[in-house]
């Protein structure tokens, strides 16, 4: 199968539906999350007090020409409680990254996440036939870390001093990723975990 680069698409599945990300999105996304720091600690905009602050960074996500973004609807709700993306996809190298994500604190440690990510993977080794899906976050990111390690993804190691920081000090990179005949064992993990509750 040749792979395919990502085109704006929904993935519903039982608890989220992610959906092409919009400025409509705005209030939603800052009734979930504005003026919030520790959603935003560890994410490279600007912390937005205002809707139309909201608004601009979803902009600025949105005409970045490596991104394909995507607004989490929280099905009970009908509302847009995070974003994620797909990143840098490659179909010559049959490859992307995930990354960009935040949710309102109000879904953390809940099944959002989990079955966020379970649509994203299935979609990008599925349907787009990618080989290769990466992240990577902040060295002092550790929940983050966690998260990724938790969805299967096996560590490759760290880019000293890859990015600067909204303060100005510099983080490294901790890279994680995860290949296509790696997905059915971590696949199943997660649908296994998603039925029994609760995760982040």
């Amino acid at each position: 199968m040749t792979a395919k680069l990502p085109s704006p698409t929904v993935l519903t599945g039982r608890h989220v539906r992610l959906e092409p990300l919009t400025p409509a999105h705005a209030a939603d996304l800052f009734e979930a999350a504005g003026n919030d720091e520790e959603v935003f600690r560890w994410v490279p905009v600007a912390i937005p007090t205002t809707p139309a602050e909201m608004a601009d960074n979803l902009t600025a996500r949105i005409d970045d020409p490596s991104c394909d973004p995507f607004a989490v609807i929280h099905l009970s709700t009908g509302k847009a409680v995070g974003v994620t993306c797909y990143f840098d996809a490659s179909a010559d190298d049959e490859s992307l990254e995930i990354g960009g994500t935040w949710y309102g604190r109000q879904v953390w440690r809940t099944e959002v996440n989990t079955e966020s990510k379970l649509l994203l993977l299935t979609h990008a080794f599925e349907d787009l036939g990618m080989g290769r899906v990466c992240w990577k976050t902040d060295h002092l990111n550790e929940r983050s870390q966690n998260a990724i390690k938790r969805l299967g993804a096996q560590y490759e190691g760290t880019f000293r001093r890859s990015r600067q920081r909204r303060d100005g000090s510099w983080r490294d990179s901790v890279y994680f990723s995860m290949l296509a005949d790696e997905w059915p064992t971590a696949k199943d993990r997660l649908t296994t975990r998603l039925a029994a509750g609760p995760m982040g």
